[in-house]
């Protein structure tokens, strides 16, 4: 069963990111941003099945990342003030990013394996 606003194809992104490393709740925010142009935080909600504090805690990481930008939007009356956000850069520099941060594990991986080795003999 695929969530309202993701799709088979989105949710295989979503389990490619995680893979990565990445959060299920920031992969599945990520995904969902990309097929919007701005969007806001209940959207998201509404869309990947989320909760505000997972959506909330998603949107943190990817800020701190600099992958998403967040701007408030002026409303009428009182209230919680609404945020609107996008991507801050093309997905396909997230996944490049994300190559490169791989690569780097990789790299780390063979290294330690190569003095496991050295240190068996």
């Amino acid at each position: 069963m695929t969530d309202k606003g993701l799709t088979k194809k989105d949710e295989v992104l979503v389990e490619l990111l995680m893979r990565t490393g990445l959060s299920k709740n920031m992969a599945k925010t990520l995904v969902y941003l990309r097929k919007k142009e701005e969007t806001t935080s209940v959207e998201i909600e509404s869309a990947t099945g989320l909760r505000q504090p997972e959506v909330s805690i998603a949107m943190q990481d990817l800020r701190r990342r600099k992958w998403v930008t967040k701007r408030d939007i002026k409303k009428e009356g009182k209230g919680r003030p609404v945020h609107s956000n996008k991507l801050a850069i093309p997905f396909d520099k997230i996944v490049e990013i994300l190559e490169s941060e791989e690569r780097k594990r990789i790299e780390g991986i063979e290294a330690n394996i190569k003095q496991l080795k050295e240190l068996a003999k």
